[in-house]
């Protein structure tokens, strides 16, 4: 699996991400600091990544570009401040989600739940 952070998380996360074994950049690595979300959706199609962020904006776009890809993982959890706790989350959580990440999927990790929502969202 592939990842990129977004700019709502730190660049540890992408660090600890690949120190765990997955193919993780953040939007820093590739100078998109800055850049609108709809130029990291589509880095982020391009490279077959899914997107990890705290910005709920993505989920907006996806909706209304009807498209499968990229996934992305929201992690709403205000409390989940240190890029360590996020990682350890997304990648105890990854087991269950892998499949439909694979598929095209908005994840959504909470602190009591996850949902999921298959892409393109609005499909019968």
């Amino acid at each position: 699996m592939r990842f990129l952070v977004d700019n709502a998380l730190s660049f540890r996360v992408a660090q600890l991400m690949r120190e765990a074994g997955y193919d993780a950049v953040h939007v820093g690595d590739y100078d998109l600091g800055t850049a609108s979300d709809e130029v990291i959706l589509e880095r982020a199609r391009l490279e077959d990544r899914i997107i990890i962020s705290a910005d709920t904006d993505f989920g907006t776009l996806l909706a209304q570009m009807q498209t499968n890809k990229p996934s992305f993982i929201l992690l709403r959890w205000p409390e989940l401040r240190r890029a360590q706790d996020q990682v350890l989350v997304v990648l105890a959580n990854l087991p269950s989600i892998e499949a439909d990440l694979d598929a095209g999927a908005v994840v959504v990790i909470e602190q009591l739940r996850i949902r999921i929502r298959a892409l393109p969202i609005g499909r019968e």
